[in-house]
């Protein structure tokens, strides 16, 4: 069965004040910074876990432990060319994503053009098969940024 096969990713971190601030692969001007094992970039972290979950694989946690010193402080842009690779495996192909950001700080809409363009060479994606949407919170918690994601993969 040729099916298209959806897989929705998740990732949350806690902000914290000085460090580098990456997101979709772009380091942002920030005073805030996700904290993490890795580069703790939120939005290639719930990438990650799309594409493994539509894939049918185990999930970011498994994958890349945080019990594994081989990903501590690694960039998450390497997460992402490994999980691409995993599918390639399987005769699968990412065909788009469709990404929510939501946090109070950083500000996205600054960064979505060059988030977007980053995923697309990360992903081969053209980039209008890539949306990138930032939203707030509201002031409900500056002190957290989480990213949601779909990934639609089909048989290649």
């Amino acid at each position: 069965m040729n099916a298209p096969r959806i897989g929705l990713g998740y990732d949350c971190h806690r902000l914290e004040v000085g460090g580098d601030c990456y997101i979709g692969g772009v380091l942002f001007d920030s005073e805030l910074a996700p904290v993490g094992h890795s580069d703790a970039d939120v939005l290639l972290h719930a990438v990650c876990d799309a594409i493994l979950g539509a894939a049918g694989l185990e999930d970011l946690g498994t994958t890349f432990s945080d019990n594994d010193e081989r990903w501590r402080d690694c960039s998450s842009s390497v997460f992402v060319e490994h999980c691409m690779a995993k599918i390639s495996k399987k005769s699968l192909g990412l065909v788009s994503l469709d990404c929510v950001l939501i946090c109070d700080n950083p500000i996205i809409s600054p960064q979505r053009a060059a988030i977007r363009q980053r995923l697309s060479e990360l992903t081969q994606l053209e980039i209008d098969r890539i949306n990138v949407k930032g939203k707030t919170t509201e002031n409900g918690d500056a002190m957290r940024i989480t990213a949601q994601v779909v990934a639609l993969l089909i048989e290649s």
